[in-house]
């Protein structure tokens, strides 16, 4: 059964969350925003830095302990953590295993999270997320 919804969950992008278990996070996992930093003024596009603590990062798809791919919230909150990260304009995978990104912002201001997800793109247990920062794109 649990085939079953891994498959419903590539194919979909939906997935019956009861049945798909968060992985553990190590205690003192962290995810943290490297640049910019909270309250600069940038150009667009914008190249962000993740950084992470506690944990390594692996593709999506790779199921390995104490690892997960990153997730940059752009202007949203925080999803449900029961449930994959939605994958939208809101909501930007990096399930490559990548480290940084350029990403095209309007002007005005904007607020970044990183939230990092397992190999099934589900939010750890506990969850590993940065701070929010809030840019202004001119």
């Amino acid at each position: 059964m649990k085939i079953f919804h891994a498959i419903l969950l590539i194919v979909t992008g939906t997935a019956l969350a009861a049945d798909l278990p968060r992985s553990p996070a190590p205690a003192g996992a962290r995810a943290t925003i490297i640049s910019p930093l909270d309250g600069a003024t940038v150009s667009s596009p914008v190249t962000v830095q993740f950084g992470l603590r506690g944990m390594g990062v692996a593709p999506a798809g790779i199921a390995m302990a104490n690892t997960g791919h990153h997730h940059l919230l752009v202007d949203a909150d925080l999803p449900p953590l029961d449930q994959p990260v939605p994958a939208d304009e809101q909501h930007l995978h990096f399930g490559k295993g990548q480290t940084e990104a350029v990403v095209t912002l309007a002007p005005g201001k904007h607020r970044l999270q990183l939230l990092l997800a397992d190999h099934l793109h589900l939010p750890h247990d506990p969850p590993v997320v940065s701070q929010p920062i809030t840019i202004t794109v001119r």
